[in-house]
């Protein structure tokens, strides 16, 4: 696999296994009995706040809605960007932070944070393209390398013709949509092109924040699908989710394995089933993995909070939070687009990990809490 630029954080993958069906649900249910809503008790005029990326964003938003509903306290998620929300997590204006560029081990530790895995979700290739509609188009990965690389730059060019032989490509000009802010879609996305196009790694490699040699800008996973969603010509890549609400033309991209797939929730289970959560931190990019049905850019998005608390109350009410999402939030994610990571080894892991919080009374959650 291709190494990491610094404007990103890079990372390396590789094996794992996919859990059973009631495996996962038992052990859903036992954490959903460990971390129901907040007692008031708790949480009275306790506000959390989340920031960070804008992938998984609709899920977080769903679940800290839910989550107010049911409980004391309140739950606020700014989708600002991966970079932006570990500034905020570092510097303390926000009580959590998800991103899409996991850290590494000692970038933890210079900030005294803990990571874990949330959930996963596909980044896509979204095209604006009339007379072609969803999984119309085909795409290998050096073709999308060379489409931001600037060296195929119109829709009826040779090499687009030869990978679809059946279709009428416009005689259009492409315009790549790009992000402008410091994006873990754009870390996710420019991780896959490194790996499948050298010349893609040689003059750009990896980042969350690229001098991109060709397109336009977009801020934010959002402004993204609204400009491809305007601009006849457009392509652009957004997590699945993106794709759904806004009704975009999504692309049909060449595997490791040699076969034209499209984002799916399979496809994406297909990826994480070789991922290896052994590593410090978690520490897992599970994009262009082997297997049939694989999709090949698959991102995890990680949260990440500080293991020493300042407010009991706070660290309190954002771990009941945390907790709530893994036990309850899963049908919210299915619904929106994304896959949870329902692995009961992991989960498992996951739930002992919350004893490596500590505020000034000791572990924030009890023995047995």
């Amino acid at each position: 696999m291709p190494s990491s630029s610094r404007n990103g954080r890079g990372a390396t993958p590789m094996a794992g296994r996919l859990p059973g069906l009631a495996c996962a649900l038992a052990l859903a249910c036992a954490l959903a009995l460990a971390a129901g809503p907040l007692p008031a008790a708790h949480a009275a005029a306790t506000e959390i706040i989340g920031a960070g990326a804008t992938f998984p964003a609709p899920a977080l938003q769903a679940w800290a809605e839910q989550f107010s509903r049911e409980s004391a306290a309140s739950v606020r998620y700014e989708p600002v960007g991966s970079g932006e929300g570990i500034r905020s997590v570092t510097a303390r204006s926000a009580d959590f932070a998800v991103t899409d560029v996991p850290l590494t081990q000692a970038e933890l530790a210079q900030d005294d944070l803990l990571q874990l895995p949330l959930i996963a979700g596909a980044v896509v290739p979204v095209v604006n393209l009339p007379g072609l509609g969803d999984g119309a188009l085909q795409l290998s990965g050096p073709l999308l390398a060379d489409i931001y690389l600037g060296r195929i730059t119109r829709w009826d060019d040779p090499a687009l013709r030869a990978l679809n032989p059946g279709q009428q490509l416009p005689a259009l000009p492409i315009i790549a949509v790009h992000r402008g802010d410091g994006s873990g879609t754009s870390f996710l996305f420019t991780y896959y092109l490194s790996g499948v196009s050298s010349a893609w790694l040689e003059r750009l490699g990896i980042g969350s924040r690229l001098v991109w040699p060709v397109g336009v800008a977009a801020k934010g996973s959002e402004g993204m699908a609204r400009r491809v969603h305007d601009t006849v010509g457009a392509i652009g890549y957004v997590e699945a989710a993106y794709a759904q609400h806004d009704e975009l033309a999504t692309v049909q991209l060449r595997n490791k394995a040699g076969n034209f797939v499209l984002a799916s929730a399979n496809g994406v289970r297909a990826a994480l089933a070789s991922a290896r959560w052994s590593r410090p931190g978690y520490y897992e990019v599970p994009v262009n993995r082997d297997g049939a049905g694989s999709w090949p850019i698959v991102g995890v998005s990680f949260v990440l909070i500080h293991r020493r608390q300042d407010d009991h109350a706070d660290a309190l009410a954002t771990l009941h939070f945390l907790r709530w999402t893994y036990a309850q939030g899963g049908g919210t994610a299915h619904r929106l687009g994304y896959v949870p990571l329902d692995d009961p080894e992991l989960l498992e892991r996951i739930e002992s990990s919350w004893r490596q919080v500590r505020d000034d009374r000791g572990p924030t959650l009890p023995t047995g809490h």
